[in-house]
């Protein structure tokens, strides 16, 4: 079960489409509702191509919807909330940048750790933007949970690929996001380590209360765990656009 909480942080997105054009291609992404909400998971499942990236994409608040009808994140601690698509309306890319910095986590699917520094100063640079100090109790805590304690003071080239997407996990975490986005996580790890690390993505999400979002290629790996699973259905409506619609899911057991 979801660890939801009365008031508690939330993204909801209704009415939302997205043009984008290759060539003579014109690409359509219609999502007609998205909602996750403090400590869900949720997933989003698809082929290569379907619009998967995209939507991350807007919910990271780095792609600009062309049209929506309502994109808002409310922070849960207090009444009021962000009309997203406002800022992108009057381009506040100050406010959209400090939405990304104190509500956003990112999970690349490459993990995306900085060869140079060590895996402690790649976990503590989200935190240093916000002007946190990611050397205490917390991080120690994820740090054994995702079992990467004794990787902190080593080179992620001396780290094992699983190790590798535990830190990049570890650093999504660390500078407390309430929402973390997490596209393709577990490509570049077996089935096993696949398994292993939605597992602690979703004990990461009821236990610390975040809303996670997994992009992913296999529903198999999030049946059973994700509360609601969104899927795409393709629908060519000429030669030059189709159209990829945002199809709900609920929890599969």
């Amino acid at each position: 079960m979801s660890a939801r909480k009365g008031g508690g942080f939330r993204v909801r997105m209704d009415g939302l489409r997205k043009l984008r054009t290759q060539g003579e291609s014109v690409f359509e992404l219609a999502v007609p509702f998205f909602e996750v909400e403090a400590g869900e998971l949720v997933a989003v499942v698809g082929q290569s191509g379907c619009g998967k990236s995209t939507l991350l994409d807007m919910l990271a608040l780095v792609m600009e919807p062309t049209e929506v009808g309502r994109f808002e994140l409310h922070p849960g601690d207090g009444p009021g909330g962000f009309d997203v698509q406002a800022l992108w309306a009057r381009a506040d890319e100050a406010a959209l940048a400090g939405l990304r910095r104190d509500y956003l986590g990112y999970v690349l699917q490459t993990g995306g750790l900085l060869p140079f520094l060590s895996v402690r100063d790649n976990i503590a640079l989200p935190g240093r933007i916000k002007g946190l100090d990611e050397r205490g109790e917390r991080l120690e805590r994820l740090a054994s949970r995702l079992g990467v304690q004794e990787c902190l003071d080593r080179m992620p080239s001396a780290l094992s690929i699983g190790q590798r997407q535990r830190a990049a996990i570890l650093r999504a975490l660390a500078h407390g996001p309430r929402l973390v986005l997490a596209d393709e996580p577990t490509a570049a790890v077996d089935k096993a380590r696949a398994r292993a690390i939605i597992d602690d993505m979703e004990a990461l999400a009821r236990d610390e209360t975040v809303a996670v979002v997994v992009v992913t290629h296999d529903v198999e790996l999030l049946a059973g765990r994700a509360d609601r699973i969104y899927g795409f259905e393709v629908e060519q409506v000429s030669a030059q656009v189709t159209r990829s619609l945002c199809r709900r899911m609920e929890r599969l057991r």
